[in-house]
């Protein structure tokens, strides 16, 4: 177990939380006054069963926009050392109070240097569409976008490697000022689902080492202007050559989007990871 540290407000000691939402009802993970937002509930409630004023700030490995689903996203939070609670109590004592689309999966203390943001090396999402080809389930229409016609995963075959790597992704993100734009795009993967509730449903997997605002979306948003036969491959490839996102690339509903997993290093590896994370990536 990992030695208490100091901060501002006296020794503490560092929480992780696994934590699983449907997004369909919050206006994206930050906190922002007068709004339903995944750190507002949780944060909120942490402060409430653990009696603590002012409510602790949670850390994310991933900030997911409005609408958009968790399966796996991971939270830190820094608790005064001498609360006399423990992470699995607080998990259960959330349970119970929760709203139910809101789930703290797990909770325990988090090893040392450990940061659910900076830690992370990598962040898995996917993208779940529905074309002609699939199957529709009412009960899951909240978790796939429908798109016109039928998707031809093969157009895009040609293209994939091309993108994989380390790349600038300006065309597929929205600008905010001060922030890279640059990220190792580390797995691209697309499948049709063959059988069960998904039976049909394309699933457009995307692992990198980080993502940028609205990048997922967009890139999606590109791969199906391919397969749908909009675009061609040299288009999207070309994409990579932009210094500035590009209004022709669509960016797709957030409905379809599930953060599903984030990785991290070894132990030993994890505040050698933070250091590394926090300087400013660049194009060799």
């Amino acid at each position: 177990m990992p030695e208490p540290h100091e901060d501002d407000a006296g020794a503490t000691e560092r929480w992780r939380l696994d934590v699983a939402y449907d997004g369909a009802g919050f206006a994206g993970w930050a906190t922002q006054p007068g709004l339903r937002t995944v750190a507002g509930e949780l944060e909120r409630w942490t402060g409430t069963v653990l009696r603590l004023d002012p409510a602790p700030t949670l850390v994310c490995a991933g900030r997911t926009d409005a609408g958009v689903h968790a399966r796996g996203q991971v939270v830190h939070v820094d608790v005064p050392a001498d609360l006399g609670s423990t992470p699995e109590e607080l998990a259960r004592r959330l349970a119970r109070v929760l709203p139910p689309d809101l789930v703290v999966r797990s909770a325990h203390v988090a090893p040392e240097g450990f940061d659910a943001r900076f830690a992370a090396v990598w962040r898995r999402y996917v993208y779940r569409l529905a074309d002609e080809r699939t199957v529709r389930d009412p009960l899951l229409r909240g978790f796939v976008q429908d798109v016109p016609g039928t998707l031809d995963l093969d157009r895009l075959s040609p293209a994939l490697p091309a993108l994989l790597g380390l790349h600038d992704f300006a065309a597929f993100c929205k600008r905010r000022e001060g922030a890279t734009t640059i990220r190792t795009l580390l797995d691209l993967g697309l499948e049709r689902v063959g059988s069960g509730p998904l039976e049909g449903v394309v699933e457009v997997t995307v692992r990198a080492d980080a993502f940028c605002h609205s990048m997922v979306r967009s890139l999606v948003g590109a791969l199906v202007a391919v397969m749908d036969g909009r675009r061609d491959t040299g288009w999207l490839v070309g994409l990579l050559d932009a210094p500035a996102r590009v209004s022709s690339v669509p960016v797709l509903p957030a409905r379809g989007l599930t953060l599903e997993e984030v990785g991290y290093p070894a132990d030993s590896e994890l505040a050698a990871r933070a250091t590394e994370a926090r300087s400013v990536r660049v194009l060799a």
